[in-house]
């Protein structure tokens, strides 16, 4: 008779969601080396315990498999950390006021670094300029990244400290704004802020280390054992894979880091980065490009024109036929390819690139996927499932005001778009797999706020009553599901990672409370008590959450 192995680590709970079924049940796990050895009832686990084996009692608080993370950003989220919020500006002036202030307390940083300004919501609604900075800070170079990230604001210190003057031409896919005389207005739009590419990389390596532990222990804080890191923006790349890979040798790596590179034609580079970073904690999933903007500032693409300016429908950041062009090579290539599209013109592209490739490569298990999907046209709904492309969403996006009322999409898109914005339930009935992720720092990196948002489909002031366009709304074992093994299986790990299931590696947290029993206005409010990655405890909450044994 065989002996059971002795765990290292037994959870015990009356909630444990496993992710294969909709209800936690109460047991037990256990878990040995960096793999889940059993799962079971409390009974049937009591034979992995032996002498040195530590097991945790949790009561009714919840436990489940590790989030995973499907789209972020993290050197510029990390970055963002340490940097001016401008989020709360209301005025040019006042978000000026407010980096200068940052700087004061920042002497010795060679680049003062800000984020989330949003000319939107500013009381003029324009564009800022140079000088506003200029008056406030001369001599120091500032650089300000907008919400979406797709915009960035300097100083005349930053643009001569970067080359950028009345010649500098715009370079494809990107603007300088310029004024009538022809001199940059301080603003780089899309493509235009590579050109500032050399204020990232004056970060010294010792503070890029820093900034890399800050992040890892806020994912483990917040239960995320897998990042998608998206390293491309528009017009560059952002990230040090240097870093990650020391981190990883010196076994400091506390969330697994799936990284994706620019899709650009060039496939030198992505064949390199495939053969080198492989492993389990530390490897390359595919290739990244921006396909349109975002609806609030009229750049997403759209089928039709906006509802309240009839003369744009925006446009793609690159054409066409150039996109097409390089997904289909690069599919050729057996890379997976992922595409931001807000707009449902958007969408559409991406959806065409993705067939016009499968039409000329062939069909195989490519898990190509569109990031975003803010809105969709109906004719495009499965077409998802059809060409087995992943949806992408990060379902806070859809909350882009405090207030219902002041929901910009409405008036945006209008009447007839406004049901097919955010299509979540709906792309599930129809067979899409479905992925969740934060777009952290667009979005903060707790995946609660996601959860609560899919469920719910308020806004903080807790309108629309019942939720915007309710009939999209999702349970939460489906919300769950998509931030865990749906993430999974976009990674192509699903056969290690998503579920609690024997032999899978025992990525596993603990919540303060069972998210199944409580008011779904709660879902905000849970914390983690406990993350486990690789079978190792990560993180463990000061606060008295379980009897261990």
């Amino acid at each position: 008779m065989s002996t059971l192995p002795k765990a290292d680590i037994v959870l015990s709970s009356d909630a444990i969601f496993t992710g294969l079924s909709d209800e936690p049940f109460n047991g037990s796990i256990a878990i040995k080396d960096k793999y889940i050895v059993a799962v079971g009832s409390q009974e049937e686990i009591k034979a992995y315990i032996g002498p040195g084996t530590k097991v945790y009692e949790f009561g009714d608080q919840l436990i489940m498999p590790g989030f995973q993370d499907f789209h972020i950003h993290l050197f510029l989220g990390s970055l963002a950390e340490e940097s001016v919020s401008l989020k709360t500006a209301k005025s040019e002036n006042e978000a000026a006021e407010m980096v200068k202030k940052f700087a004061d307390t920042r002497p010795n940083d060679q680049w003062i670094f800000g984020f989330e300004w949003y000319h939107i919501y500013w009381d003029n609604k324009k564009l800022p300029h140079r000088s506003s900075l200029d008056r406030l800070i001369p001599d120091r170079p500032v650089l300000l990244l907008n919400a979406e990230c797709h915009g960035a604001w300097l100083n005349s210190k930053a643009l001569e400290t970067l080359g950028i003057d009345k010649n500098t031409p715009s370079p494809p896919y990107g603007e300088i704004v310029k004024d009538e005389h022809g001199h940059p207005t301080g603003f780089l739009y899309e493509t235009a802020m590579k050109l500032a590419e050399k204020a990232f990389h004056s970060i010294p390596k010792a503070r890029k280390a820093s900034l890399l532990q800050s992040f890892l222990d806020k994912a483990a804080r917040l239960g995320i054992t897998t990042v998608s890191d998206m390293l491309p923006l528009p017009g560059l790349e952002l990230g040090d894979l240097d870093l990650y890979k020391a981190f990883e040798q010196q076994n400091r790596l506390t969330a697994r880091i799936q990284f994706l590179s620019i899709l650009d034609g060039n496939l030198e580079r992505p064949k390199y980065l495939r053969e080198t970073f492989n492993s389990d904690k530390l490897k390359f999933s595919g290739l990244k490009q921006f396909l349109d903007g975002v609806p609030i500032a009229y750049t997403a693409y759209l089928v039709d024109p906006y509802n309240d300016r009839k003369d744009s429908k925006g446009d793609t950041l690159i054409p066409k036929d150039v996109v097409k062009d390089w997904v289909v090579k690069a599919d050729a290539e057996g890379f997976r390819i992922r595409l931001h599209a807000c707009g449902d013109g958007a969408v559409r592209l991406g959806l065409d690139c993705f067939e016009k490739a499968r039409k000329i490569n062939g069909a195989r298990d490519s898990r190509h996927t569109i990031e975003h999907i803010e809105v969709i046209h109906p004719d495009d709904i499965d077409r998802f499932s059809e060409l087995g492309v992943i949806a992408s969403m990060q379902p806070e996006h859809l909350a882009a005001a405090e207030t219902f009322s002041d929901n910009p999409y409405l008036s945006r898109l209008g009447k007839d778009r406004e049901t097919f914005t955010w299509s979540i339930k709906t792309l599930q009935q129809r067979g899409a797999t479905m992925a969740f992720g934060s777009d952290f720092p667009v979005v903060d990196l707790n995946p609660m706020i996601e959860i609560y948002r899919a469920v719910t489909r308020v806004f903080n002031d807790g309108e629309p009553e019942g939720g915007w366009n309710p009939e999209e709304k999702i349970s939460l074992a489906e919300a769950l599901r998509n931030y865990t093994s749906g993430s999974a299986y976009g990674g192509f790990r699903e056969k290690e990672l998503g579920t609690l299931e024997e032999g899978k590696l025992a990525d596993v947290i603990v919540l303060d409370r069972n998210l199944f029993n409580v008011p779904a206005k709660e879902i905000r409010d849970a914390a983690v008590l406990m993350t486990i990655m690789d079978g190792k405890v990560v993180f463990e909450s000061s606060k008295e959450s379980a009897s261990i044994k």
